[in-house]
């Protein structure tokens, strides 16, 4: 019995850290940008752009994207950059089209000498119904700020549905009991 509540306790602790790693990595996305590693692993991926969150809602203001983009440095790299393009395609639509938004369009760079260069752009207030992506701009600069490369990456998609069905949301009616 007392072996059984050391490995409960054991594993609680296990747990409980892992827990608060997550808490942590979840904390530093939110902040925007995340500089990371000084020596980069040697199966990531140069860079990669994906949506990490996807949320919709009966109200426009709370319908949210959220994109991630991260890059990994060239052995000359001393900064690198990325810039959000947000595209919509609203429903009966046949292409996507850049929409304008606050903090899209423009440079997000690095840190210099960091060799994994994270960013995670936020967009709300999304329209419904419509799908988003983002086309996200990368590139690795030189000490004098010349560039080395350059590349660009479309996320999937985040697909705002129409919800106009469920704006007032009821609990369900207990059914009534039928007389014999």
């Amino acid at each position: 019995m007392a072996f059984n509540l050391k490995r409960g306790a054991c594993a609680a602790l296990i747990l409980a850290g892992t827990l608060a790693l997550l808490a942590g990595s979840q904390a530093s996305a939110r902040s925007g940008v995340r500089d990371t590693l000084t020596t980069p692993p040697t199966d990531m991926p140069a860079y990669s752009a994906t949506v990490e969150q996807c949320a919709t809602s009966t109200v426009q203001a709370e319908r949210s994207a959220t994109f991630t983009a991260q890059m990994t440095a060239t052995a000359d790299t001393q900064r690198m950059g990325v810039r959000f393009e947000l595209q919509q395609r609203l429903r009966g639509e046949s292409e996507f089209h850049t929409v304008l938004a606050p903090g899209l369009g423009v440079w997000h760079s690095s840190e210099v000498g960091v060799q994994i260069y994270k960013y995670v752009k936020q967009v709300t207030n999304l329209d419904a119904p419509a799908a988003y992506r983002a086309i996200v701009h990368f590139r690795w600069l030189s000490d004098k700020g010349r560039m080395l490369k350059r590349s660009e990456s479309r996320t999937s998609r985040c697909i705002q549905p129409a919800l106009s069905s469920q704006v007032t949301q009821t609990p369900p009616v207990a059914p009534t009991p039928v007389a014999s």
